[in-house]
C-alpha cells in the first residue's frame, strides 16, 4: 500500500489554493468552488482541498511537508508575508520543524528529518 493523497477541509477553496501555491505546491485540478488538487515538488503524493460548510472543532488536521532547505523555505515564505507559529526548531524526536496554519486553521509543519523520518534510533523492528 502507498499513500496517494491527503485532503484537508476548507471554507474557501480558492483562498486556500493561493496559500498552497505559495508554499510551492503545483495545482493540477481546479474544480471551484468545491475542490482542488496539487502535486508536491518531490515524490508521487498529491494533496487536495475540499470545500466544507463548517470546519471541525479542535486542533484540526496536521500536515507535514519535508524539505531539505527548511530555513531557506521559511525565509522565502516570511518575505511573502506568511506568519509562523514556530520558526525552525530542533525537536526531541530528531526533526527540525517550523509550524504555521493554513487559511482554515489546519496545522502545516514544514520540517527536515532526513533518515530519522523512517529510521529513528527508537524504531521497532
Amino acid at each position: 500500500m502507498n499513500l496517494n493523497q491527503v485532503t484537508v477541509p476548507s471554507i474557501n477553496v480558492e483562498r486556500s489554493i493561493r496559500f498552497y501555491e505559495l508554499l510551492g505546491l503545483h495545482l493540477i485540478v481546479k474544480a471551484l468552488p468545491h475542490y482542488a488538487r496539487f502535486e508536491c515538488k518531490e515524490g508521487e503524493a498529491t494533496f487536495s482541498i475540499h470545500q466544507v460548510e463548517e470546519l471541525s472543532k479542535g486542533e484540526g488536521v496536521y500536515v507535514y511537508f519535508e524539505t531539505e532547505k527548511l530555513e531557506e523555505e521559511v525565509g522565502r515564505l516570511q518575505k511573502e508575508g506568511i506568519t509562523f507559529d514556530l520558526l525552525p526548531t530542533e525537536q526531541s524526536w530528531l526533526w527540525k520543524e517550523a509550524r504555521l496554519k493554513d487559511p482554515d486553521g489546519n496545522q502545516i509543519i514544514l520540517y527536515f528529518a532526513g533518515d530519522n523520518r523512517k529510521n529513528p534510533p527508537w524504531r521497532i523492528n
